[in-house]
């Protein structure tokens, strides 16, 4: 996509939920980005808001949130981020897929080509069909030539749970059949939506398994890993949710196929993400939550059982950020022709 002299009219829809709200901050501190314009998703009543009334973490940010029309924000703005719950860009962004404008959508209506297995896993109506065709799936790691104008944000445990997958399958070191995927994730994950299990006296000093086998982002896993190796089998995914605001650890078990070593395994790695700014391979140091929170990195290293001949990675990013905000803001570089690590964080918050 041709760069526009490298000042950016940018639109978000879908500010004030938690992946929204970091989206805003990372694109308020990018260095091409001159305007930020806000749209809110349910109905005119939104406009009357500000930002800051919303998030009032942000108190200095008094920008009104719009009532959302399409022909509006394709005159304001260069690029729209969706940062909505699912089931709404797919009722909303049919203009600007008939006029090629760009859009990085952070929810899950354009990451599955199937509208069958939209319906089946997200209980609700896919998008059209035709429309889905238009949309780029953005792992960005694997996404350097982006060609269209929609990017299908990837899930935060898809995004962790492939990079830690990815290099094993393409250089064919496993056993297909024998991958389980044990996923964590802190509370911000589930949105902020109130539920029973986001009260304070229920996830204070508990973790808890959800959607054990229903996990929505287990057709895109799927969906990725038939593109990489058409002869993969289904996973054994689950899910966590464990005391901690933000961070996700998949420990992914897999057994390696006869004859492979960990020199192979330690040379897939490398040479796939030798070049990858956001992908920190560790080796046999196994990374935690720590190393990565506040940061757009994912850290993945590995131990391996010789009795068993069980492979264990381990691959960790924050949500928020490498697992969607932080992931749409290095397809927007990738699109535009930024370096990728633009207006990114270097650094993870730590202590």
């Amino acid at each position: 996509m041709n760069l526009r002299d490298g000042q950016m009219r940018i639109g978000i829809l879908g500010a004030t939920g938690y992946s929204g709200i970091v989206l805003y901050s990372l694109l308020r501190q990018h260095p091409q980005v001159t305007q930020i314009k806000l749209y809110g998703h349910q109905g005119n009543n939104e406009s009357a808001a500000l930002f800051n009334e919303r998030v009032p973490a942000f108190k200095t940010e008094n920008y009104p949130i719009e009532a959302f029309s399409a022909n509006q924000v394709m005159q304001e703005t260069d690029c729209l981020f969706c940062a909505t719950p699912a089931g709404v860009t797919s009722q909303l962004i049919e203009p600007f897929i008939k006029n090629n404008f760009p859009v990085i959508d952070l929810s899950g209506d354009f990451r599955l080509k199937d509208p069958t297995s939209y319906e089946k896993w997200y209980h609700r109506p896919a998008a059209k069909q035709e429309q889905l065709t238009h949309a780029e799936y953005g792992l960005a790691e694997f996404h350097h030539s982006i060609s269209g104008h929609y990017i299908a944000n990837p899930g935060c445990y898809a995004t962790a749970t492939l990079l830690g997958l990815a290099p094993l399958l393409l250089e064919h070191l496993i056993d297909l059949q024998s991958i389980i995927v044990d996923a964590k994730s802190g509370v911000s994950g589930s949105g902020k939506k109130l539920s029973a299990s986001s009260h304070f006296t229920f996830i204070n000093e508990n973790i808890s398994l959800y959607k054990l086998n229903a996990h929505q982002h287990i057709p895109e896993i799927m969906q990725q890993l038939k593109l990489w190796d058409p002869a993969v089998k289904p996973i054994q995914f689950s899910t966590t949710l464990i005391p901690v605001t933000r961070g996700l650890m998949a420990t992914i078990y897999v057994k390696l196929r006869s004859g492979v070593t960990r020199r192979q395994v330690t040379a897939a790695f490398q040479a796939q993400y030798q070049n990858s700014p956001f992908v920190r391979w560790r080796n046999q140091q196994l990374p935690d939550l720590k190393a990565v929170v506040g940061s757009n990195f994912c850290d993945i290293g590995y131990g391996y059982n010789p009795a068993a001949n069980v492979l264990t990675v381990v691959s960790v990013i924050d949500n928020l950020v490498k697992g969607a905000a932080g992931q749409a803001v290095q397809n927007f570089n990738l699109m535009w022709g930024f370096p990728e690590e633009t207006g990114l964080p270097q650094f993870p918050v730590f202590p």
